[in-house]
């Protein structure tokens, strides 16, 4: 299908979402977040696919939800339709990695959909914020309870009440992004580390993407469980004989997805 807010390509095990509305910062209108889901329900079907980038532009990865289009919402419009869950929910759902590659604003929602990725990588240029209390309203995709699990109360606090934004030093060192790199080898490296989580076996980082996660639904002991059990599973497949094979013959493995 064609797309018109993003951009969307394939190449060598790795699939590129680019948020593509420039005028508006990339605004999360339901049009877009519509696309996105519909690329993400796309590319969880396509078996060549084994890793997502999701990234905006240079200046906003996403600087927010489109206000002109909620501002007219009552109550029993956005309950009924539900629009985050229905669309931002894509990216919670969708069980190949994805990471996210932020530079400029990643702002309300933008700073959401950033934190529903497996992880972030940003730009030096990068600037998290929550800052919809100061439009009377508050984080509704989850930003009060993603942020708070990634940075800690207080400063989750500080950002969700002041509506101050979080620079990329910050936000490393906070713990909300897995490393930061000047702007122009942002891509380069997001690319890289994408086609290198590609060349692993597909369902071995889908387990383990779904076991990291469980550690945010259970108790550690539950987790540690769940983690042996999909870990000893783990040795039915043809791609763990392959991967010990390889490493004691000291050669590269050649997974077959299996």
């Amino acid at each position: 299908m064609t797309y018109d807010m993003i951009e969307f390509t394939k190449d060598d095990g790795v699939a590129k979402i680019r948020l593509n509305r420039p005028k508006a910062l990339n605004a999360l209108c339901n049009d877009m977040m519509r696309e996105v889901a519909q690329a993400l329900a796309e590319l969880e079907a396509d078996s060549s696919i084994h890793c997502v980038i999701l990234t905006g532009s240079d200046k906003a990865f996403a600087a927010g939800a489109d206000i002109k289009e909620m501002q007219e919402n009552t109550y029993l419009d956005i309950y009924q339709d539900d629009p985050f869950e229905k669309y931002a929910g894509s990216i919670e759902r969708f069980r190949k990695p994805i990471i996210a590659a932020v530079s400029g604003y990643a702002l309300g929602g933008g700073c959401e959909i950033a934190m529903m990725c497996d992880f972030i990588i940003a730009a030096d240029n990068a600037k998290f914020g929550q800052p919809e209390i100061t439009l009377a309203v508050m984080p509704g995709i989850g930003g009060t309870q993603r942020l708070t699990r990634a940075v800690g109360k207080s400063k989750a606090m500080d950002m969700c009440l002041t509506g101050r934004m979080m620079d990329a030093e910050e936000a490393e060192r906070s713990g909300l992004v897995s490393r930061v790199v000047p702007l122009d080898e942002l891509q380069d490296t997001v690319e890289k580390e994408a086609r290198k989580i590609a060349s692993m076996s597909l369902p071995i980082t889908m387990m383990t993407k779904e076991t990291v996660n469980a550690a945010f639904e259970t108790t550690l002991q539950q987790g540690i469980k769940f983690e042996r059990r999909l870990f000893q599973s783990m040795f039915t497949t043809e791609d763990q004989t392959e991967g010990m094979t390889a490493f004691i013959e000291k050669r590269k493995p050649h997974f077959k997805n299996k």
